[in-house]
């Protein structure tokens, strides 16, 4: 039974949050705050507001979830900003939480499994696979513009077809209209190579799309739907993957991050500054960054 007064606040709290916060991250705060006020009702305290000790003792009982730290700290920042954005008073920030948090991340660690990087080399692979039909062609024109343009799973799949500027040399431009980085919508102009807006232009012609979304879900029955979730994103590498014939392990490893991984590892080997590296990615941590390519062996 979960408190309707917290619900009620926090539904309507997200209500008004719609368009202002990526969808993902007001899924993320859906999330973790549901299972926060359930967890409330269980141990007859308030959600909203809550006290730091509930909040402590809360998080202390994800210890036996086995889950990792990046999630626990994902729960504690969707609790701070349900409680900041509702004019609350924030208890994640009491000295009693921020304790428990040491002691929980010195017994889990802090340390994050990084997505398995698909290089130039690796992807050269996986476009092997890609076949003739509109399936193999949405693939092949995925892989390359993510590659291309070493961008998120989200924004790849918000590319739209008015948005691309066919050059004259082959190449191409493709307006990425927001990110992750850019949520007041300036725009970044993201270039494509030849071979990637070729495989651009195959896709978007055999499956006769005009406008609207690049990137489209295919049904079994070869009908083409309006978009493609980013969900979708990772399976379609990690099958690519699997025919390949790569290790288990390195498949399990694949995500929709492996091609920002491996795009910041080739970029490095070919000797860009690290600030070239966060402007192609679009990241704006240099930690951040420092933690996709603290594995490369060098080769320049």
């Amino acid at each position: 039974m979960i408190d309707d007064s917290a619900l009620q606040q926090l539904m309507s709290l997200l209500l008004s949050l719609d368009g202002a916060y990526a969808p993902n991250t007001l899924r993320a705060y859906k999330a973790d705050m549901l299972e926060f006020i359930a967890y409330c009702e269980d141990h007859n305290a308030s959600a909203l507001p809550a006290i730091p000790q509930t909040v402590s003792d809360f998080l202390l009982q994800t210890l036996g979830q086995g889950i990792k730290s990046s999630t626990i700290r994902r729960k504690i920042s969707s609790i701070s900003a349900i409680h900041r954005l509702s004019c609350i008073n924030d208890p994640t920030k009491h000295p009693m939480v921020k304790i428990t948090e040491r002691k929980i991340f010195r017994q889990l660690g802090t340390r994050f499994d990084q997505a398995f990087p698909i290089n130039k080399q690796l992807l050269e692979r996986l476009l092997d696979e890609c076949g003739t039909d509109l399936r193999g062609l949405r693939d092949r024109a995925l892989l390359s513009v993510a590659y291309d343009s070493m961008r998120r799973r989200s924004e790849l799949v918000s590319l739209r077809i008015e948005d691309i500027d066919w050059l004259s040399d082959k190449s191409a431009l493709i307006l990425l209209q927001k990110s992750k980085t850019d949520q007041q919508g300036t725009g970044k102009w993201i270039h494509l190579s030849k071979e990637s807006a070729s495989a651009l232009q195959r896709w978007l012609s055999c499956a006769q799309i005009r406008s609207g979304l690049i990137f489209r879900g295919i049904r079994p029955s070869g009908h083409i739907t309006e978009s493609l979730c980013d969900s979708r994103i990772s399976r379609i590498y990690k099958t690519l993957a699997k025919k390949s014939g790569l290790d288990e392990r390195i498949v399990k490893g694949i995500s929709g991050h492996s091609m920002r991984v491996g795009g910041a590892h080739d970029l490095l080997n070919t000797g860009a500054s690290m600030a070239q590296i966060m402007v192609k990615g679009g990241w704006a941590k240099t930690d951040t960054v420092m933690r996709y390519v603290e594995r490369v062996r060098p080769t320049f």
